[in-house]
């Protein structure tokens, strides 16, 4: 047997009964010979790590728009911490730790610069609306690789697309219990590094929190994260949930986090300057779709220029977003030199 199929083999004989196992996966959307060492999640997962999408979340905003100081989460770091909470949740309820990894590192690949703000700017001008983990799986299906998608398993594709329902029905979910993981792992830990990013930057104060939060769930992020890690173990089974008591503190936790901080105008300031970035990009490239970048012609081509130019600007970097901004529309000064 090759290694591949010893570690299928040994998956198989390991994981729990409701675990996602590689040998018995959809497919990709392209046929591919077997790699004889990874198996097919694994190597959805390396495929991820190395592609073009994955670095740029380096310099994509996670809550605080160009933050100074070193210590404040990127979208990067965001997706390492949803991959370490994911991992964990993982192990404990013996489901398949090489897709949840995928499925956690690909789940953000389509998020925009600037945040929810860049999100919310293009869903407003796009005819087609626009969200983030539909978006992260444009990027691995027909952005990547010029155009030729990482062509991924069907399960991280559905998990990556289902990692952020907003109403938890049979439809929106993910149909591997490791993509539900995913669901709550990215929940657990935007909310939890998110209220220590608003501390450090004194946008929120200790005593500001709630005692029921601080009582049930802890007061430090780490107590925090082992309460809820801990309450989803002990109420998963066939499903993937969360124990119902500390659920409605969670929930609480999250329309706190939503008041304080996600709609404080001394952490949001900045995000109508952003929007009006985004849109004015998005307005200039639908009108002159001959300016964007030769891989997104074949988009062009393929579609039109409205979703060209979403493509274009939802990958953008920050810095870069303000910098393609500046050479369109701001003036530079003349030298005769």
């Amino acid at each position: 047997m090759t290694i591949r199929e010893q570690t299928e083999q040994l998956q198989a004989q390991i994981l729990s009964p409701r675990a996602s196992l590689p040998q018995n996966t959809r497919g990709r959307q392209r046929p591919v010979e077997e790699c004889p060492i990874r198996t097919c999640y694994a190597r959805d997962r390396d495929r991820i790590i190395h592609c073009n999408a994955f670095r740029r979340l380096m310099h994509k905003t996670q809550v605080f728009l160009s933050p100074e100081g070193d210590h404040y989460r990127t979208r990067l770091t965001h997706t390492l911490e949803v991959n370490q909470i994911a991992q964990t949740l993982a192990t404990a309820l013996r489901l398949n730790q090489e897709l949840t990894e995928a499925i956690a590192l690909g789940h953000d690949l389509g998020h925009t610069p600037f945040g929810h703000a860049g999100e919310r700017a293009l869903n407003q001008v796009c005819p087609y609306g626009f969200s983030h983990p539909a978006q992260s799986v444009r990027v691995v299906e027909e952005i990547e690789k010029g155009g030729r998608g990482l062509n991924l398993t069907y399960e991280v594709r559905d998990g990556i697309a289902c990692h952020s329902y907003s109403n938890p029905s049979p439809d929106g979910r993910a149909k591997t219990l490791e993509g539900r993981v995913v669901y709550f792992a990215d929940k657990i830990a935007y909310l939890n590094h998110d209220i220590e990013d608003a501390m450090r930057a004194g946008v929120l104060a200790d005593e500001e929190i709630p005692w029921t939060i601080k009582y049930t769930l802890g007061r430090t992020k780490g107590q925090r994260i082992t309460t809820l890690v801990e309450a989803v173990i002990r109420a998963s089974g066939e499903d993937v949930a969360m124990d119902p008591e500390i659920a409605k503190v969670f929930a609480q936790f999250n329309q706190f986090m939503y008041e304080a901080v996600y709609c404080n105008p001394k952490a949001k300031g900045e995000e109508g300057k952003a929007e009006a970035v985004v849109q004015a990009l998005y307005r200039h490239f639908t009108a002159h779709p001959q300016e964007m970048p030769e891989e997104y012609q074949g988009i062009l081509a393929r579609s039109d220029e409205h979703r060209a130019a979403c493509d274009y600007i939802s990958g953008m970097s920050d810095r870069y977003a303000v910098a393609v901004y500046e050479n369109l529309f701001v003036p530079k000064g003349w030298s005769v030199l």
